[in-house]
């Protein structure tokens, strides 16, 4: 009698096993955000076979999917205009509730240290900050550093509201970007995802095979040292931090890196490639804002960063949907980890809001190199956003001009409206032109709404 009990109460665990649960993905969670007036994908695990009835409370409308043979489901399921909070009900054998959803903006926010950079690092008015931040409308989903061989189907991470406690720990940059574009935008709920490991190479966040099939992506990425702090082959950060995230429909992507690619000639290539592959797998052109690193000494080296600082410069112009956020005013040359982030996260959401959101028209990037017109002995040099053109000081010494011996001589700089008229006794026949073309460059270059020029090397 004993033993056909013990096997009865087996037979109910088996059977009981066998119903598969529902389950979901860590980002579709309580207190997360969704993307506004889109389709956005809700996903996850079921048995096969399994009807999948899922019932958001925006309009109460019954959305039915079977699981696959592979116990996968997916369906794509229209948002409203912002607002919350909301709750989203998913049925199969089980019942899962999200509770306390938001439908606004949803941003990733990626890179290395100084994306990662919180409050609790020691930034410019952290303290103050943090004590005021509380505001249920921006939510945070942190992902952990983690590394896979291969594409994940999840990552670890939970959706939180922004208090001190926080924000204190969150990406200081999204925080203020986030911050800024609500004042803009009305108080629309914004939702960012952090995703960011500090001293990592823009490999790392590079899908594996896409390196692979370029010849000169894979060579330079050869050449990179094994580091304590982060992994360097290819694809191992973007296997489990970037790839799980591909369904999670978003407005957009902050990025802020390339100091751990000092000393590639190929970061242009390398960077455009990331961009690429990434809008491939959300299978849209999102926008993607980054910032240019910022002038620091970068040991016996002097030209390594001023050309990654170049490199990004020219992705502007070959990938369409981005902008370049210029931080060379307020980076100190000593500190690879500069701590006014308030100024960098309200340039990359101006960004936004001018190109994105269509806010307003401002200008918001500095003077942007456009071309050389060379006549006799003199270049002038044109610029893009250049009204208020303006030196910081009564001369420059930044521009420099080449021959056909490519030797640079520093020239005599002279505005006249939107240009800069360059000349020196010392190169007759002028073929190139350079402007703050050190790594620790300052640029002194400005236009009226006080943004400076990114350096850059004629081709």
């Amino acid at each position: 009698m004993k033993n056909n009990i013990i096997a009865f109460v087996l037979f109910l665990i088996l059977c009981n096993t066998a119903v598969a649960n529902v389950t979901l993905p860590n980002v579709l969670s309580d207190n997360m955000v969704l993307q506004r007036n889109s389709e956005v994908t809700i996903w996850g695990w079921a048995n096969p076979q399994e009807e999948v009835i899922i019932t958001p409370s925006w309009n109460n409308q019954e959305y039915k999917i079977k699981a696959s043979n592979q116990a996968k489901w997916e369906m794509n399921i229209p948002t409203p205009k912002e607002g919350g909070p909301f709750t989203i009900s998913i049925n199969g054998y089980n019942e899962i509730v999200l509770k306390n959803i938001l439908i606004g903006e949803v941003w990733i926010c990626s890179g290395q240290s100084n994306m990662e950079m919180s409050a609790s690092w020691g930034i410019e008015n952290g303290d103050e900050e943090v004590k005021k931040v509380t505001n249920p409308n921006i939510r945070f989903f942190m992902i952990p550093k983690l590394t896979a061989t291969s594409p994940q189907n999840n990552v670890s991470g939970n959706w939180k509201e922004c208090t001190p406690e926080t924000m204190k720990y969150f990406s200081a940059t999204g925080y203020f970007f986030a911050k800024r574009l609500q004042e803009q935008l009305k108080n629309v709920p914004i939702g960012l995802i952090g995703s960011n490991w500090g001293g990592t190479p823009a490999e790392i966040w590079t899908p594996e095979e896409v390196i692979q099939k370029d010849t000169v992506l894979l060579e330079n990425s050869k050449t990179r040292k094994e580091e304590r702090y982060g992994p360097n082959q290819p694809g191992r950060a973007f296997n489990a931090m970037i790839y799980p995230l591909t369904r999670f429909k978003i407005a957009g992507v902050i990025w802020y890196q390339g100091e751990s690619n000092v000393g590639s000639t190929v970061y242009d290539k390398t960077f455009s490639a990331l961009i690429t592959s990434w809008r491939v797998l959300w299978n849209y052109e999102f926008p993607f804002y980054y910032v240019q690193i910022a002038p620091y000494k970068y040991g016996e080296n002097h030209f390594g960063g001023v050309e990654i600082r170049n490199a990004q410069r020219k992705v502007l112009q070959e990938i369409s949907n981005t902008g370049m956020a210029i931080t060379s005013d307020i980076s100190p040359i000593d500190d690879i980890h500069p701590k006014d982030k308030k100024s960098v996260g309200i340039r990359l959401a101006n960004l936004a809001l001018v190109n994105t959101y269509k806010t307003n028209s401002d200008v918001v990037n500095g003077p942007l190199y456009k071309g050389i017109t060379i006549d006799k002995n003199k270049v002038v040099v044109s610029f893009d956003y250049a009204e208020g053109l303006h030196f910081t000081a009564k001369k420059s010494n930044q521009f420099e001009i080449a021959g056909a011996d490519n030797v640079f001589y520093e020239a005599e700089a002279v505005i006249k409206k939107s240009t800069v008229i360059l000349k020196t006794d010392k190169v007759l026949q002028p073929k190139k032109v350079r402007f703050a073309w050190k790594n620790t460059a300052q640029s002194d270059l400005f236009n009226k709404v006080n943004l400076p020029a990114s350096s850059f090397i004629s081709e």
